[in-house]
């Protein structure tokens, strides 16, 4: 019998990707020419697409050398050192940060700016140290922000001061929560601690999606890129459900031998996995299921 393969309904670009190639498209169809500073989209196989169309990935040294060029911003958000860079070099920004992220940075600013009354009040950023939007949020409190990864690095924080908590809006909930808990035990008496939900709930509602779809399946191909920090969380969350679970980056990486035996076959992906990669893999998986019927 065929095995029954579903695409994951609920994977693929989330809203801020999507807007940010789409205004990578446009440009490019224009011109034929954009600079991105930095990766639009951490999937290698659409980088590669975008960049047959012209699009010129920089850092931020090169990006700080340019003049009179036209530069996409990303959907993870930049701090407010790139817009200065931007208007002292006559570089035409196309702004594609991420609506839920430029709120964040709008509400960690004003935190930072109104914090004169208490000088030692701690901001906290739960994220990846480096990630891009979190260097972006750490820009808008002049550096002073500090970031933690987990609940050991809060330990290092001071107690007997008031703390602001914030959280990368790609984070998971539960550890968002679990390092909520953890600072609120351990503050001093007299002390405010204050802790922000800015988790993205298109993101945040991936996880149950996700294992949901893991569960109802006996082998999950999951696609993502490997830089990718929430294609790991994702992934980590199928092999928790499943742990018939898979990771490739493309159709060259499929493993004929792994989809013997099973009924159905589930793919699934990341925020930053395009719809049409999965679509090849489902196809790729067809013809060699129809090659191995073929043998029989």
């Amino acid at each position: 019998m065929t095995a029954r393969i579903d695409i994951d309904a609920n994977s693929g670009f989330c809203f801020g990707v999507t807007t940010a190639i789409k205004k990578a498209e446009e440009e490019l169809q224009k011109d034929g020419h954009l600079y991105c500073l930095g990766d639009i989209v951490h999937n290698n196989k659409e980088m590669e697409r975008l960049r047959e169309m012209g699009l010129v990935t920089i850092d931020h040294d090169e990006f700080a050398r340019l003049h009179d060029a036209k530069v996409l911003l990303r959907a993870h958000g930049e701090p407010p050192s790139t817009y200065r860079i931007a208007r002292e070099n006559n570089l035409e920004i196309i702004d594609a940060t991420c609506p839920v992220v430029l709120k964040l940075q709008r509400r960690i600013k004003q935190e930072h700016t109104g914090k004169s009354g208490d000088k030692h009040k701690q901001i906290v950023i739960y994220g990846k140290r480096g990630h891009a939007e979190v260097m972006g949020l750490v820009g808008q409190t002049d550096g002073e922000a500090i970031v933690i990864e987990s609940t050991e690095e809060a330990d290092n924080l001071d107690y007997g001061h008031d703390i602001c908590l914030y959280s990368q809006t790609t984070k998971s909930l539960a550890g968002f929560n679990a390092v909520t808990d953890h600072i609120r035990e351990r503050m001093h008496e007299g002390t405010i601690f204050k802790s922000y939900d800015t988790i993205c709930r298109q993101v945040a509602n991936r996880m149950p999606d996700i294992s949901r779809f893991a569960a109802g399946h006996d082998l999950i191909v999951f696609v993502s890129g490997k830089k990718s920090s929430n294609g790991k969380m994702l992934y980590d969350e199928c092999r928790k459900v499943n742990a018939n679970t898979i990771f490739i980056e493309d159709i060259d990486e499929i493993d004929g031998n792994r989809l013997q035996n099973c009924s159905s076959i589930g793919i699934c992906g990341a925020t930053s996995t395009p719809k049409w990669l999965m679509e090849n893999v489902m196809k790729k998986i067809e013809s060699i299921l129809k090659a191995k019927e073929s043998q029989k």
